[in-house]
């Protein structure tokens, strides 16, 4: 495990032994295709924590996003336990690691959130709340990640949907700001019709808001969102690898998670696909930084 300075300034762990509400961690590493170069996710968490470093002093002012202060006047519950050990290449390795820590939090009692890393950490965070199903997913993304496969690999960054459409646990999917090409072929949309997905396209959250994605949360349920920075239009979020015009915007993105929080109980949350070297003057981190902030601050509003 490593440590840089914490989100926000978090502690790796609260005085006198209180237990967090959420527990933060970086994943760096995934799952590789062979032949393909993953290090320019590695340094996504760091550049997402040095972001928002001037705001730690600032969580007991008033947020206009959340309406009030981030931990809502309350104790401060979030802690911040590093970037986890991963190695690139080491694929089983990797999966292993994050589904521990994220099945360690869950029974803890805690919310897991999750800074990878590409689109295959997701994988093995959706595992590791196994014990604890049925869960929803909350997918932000261009892409629908509906590949069986990929240059030989089932857990890559094509695939993450494919497999969690796979655990017993996973109740329902929907995904949210879809408009890219990639992991859409025929075959692959219709393997996620036939699961049942709701595909709710950027085009109808323009036209329809929101509440076009939230509808098809069941109320009460249980939700796990995992965002993918290119499901946001690429003004705001630059800093990724497949740039697709016409994405969610930062206020329909927080808007989402608020509805979520609304319509069920968001029980993780993972922030992945921050691909540094694209970023354009760290406007890409700052934009992930706050999705964290309004992440943190639904959660701990949620009874």
């Amino acid at each position: 495990m490593t440590k840089d300075a914490g989100f926000l300034g978090f502690p790796s762990q609260l005085p006198d032994d209180a237990k967090p509400r959420i527990v933060l961690f970086g994943a760096p590493h995934g799952s590789d295709y062979p032949g393909k170069d993953g290090s320019g996710y590695v340094q996504a968490a760091a550049e997402i924590r040095a972001a928002i470093e001037q705001d730690a002093g600032l969580v007991d002012n008033w947020d206009f996003d959340l309406g009030g202060p981030l931990f809502s006047e309350q104790p401060a519950s979030c802690v911040d336990i590093g970037d986890l050990a991963t190695r690139p290449q080491d694929n089983a390795g990797n999966r292993a690691l994050i589904e521990a820590k994220t099945r360690e939090i869950v029974t803890a009692s805690a919310v897991p959130m999750m800074i990878g890393g590409d689109d295959s950490v997701p994988i093995p965070f959706f595992a590791g709340f196994s014990d604890s199903g049925p869960i929803w997913i909350l997918q932000i993304d261009a892409h629908i990640d509906w590949r069986d496969e990929l240059h030989g690999e089932r857990f890559g960054y094509s695939s993450p949907m494919r497999r969690a459409s796979e655990m017993a646990h996973v109740a329902g999917i929907v995904q949210v700001g879809i408009r890219g090409l990639g992991s859409a072929r025929s075959t692959e949309l219709d393997a996620a019709r036939q699961f049942g997905a709701r595909i709710v396209t950027a085009r109808e959250v323009h036209a329809r808001g929101v509440a076009a994605a939230v509808r098809h949360i069941p109320e009460g349920a249980r939700i796990v969102v995992t965002l993918d920075c290119d499901g946001l239009d690429p003004s705001v979020m630059p800093g990724v690898v497949s740039r697709t015009p016409g994405g969610l915007t930062y206020t329909q993105v927080i808007e989402l998670i608020e509805g979520a929080s609304q319509r069920g109980r968001i029980v993780g949350f993972d922030l992945i696909e921050l691909h540094t070297p694209s970023d354009i003057g760290g406007i890409s981190a700052l934009t992930a930084a706050r999705i964290l902030v309004n992440a943190i601050g639904r959660i701990v509003r949620q009874p």
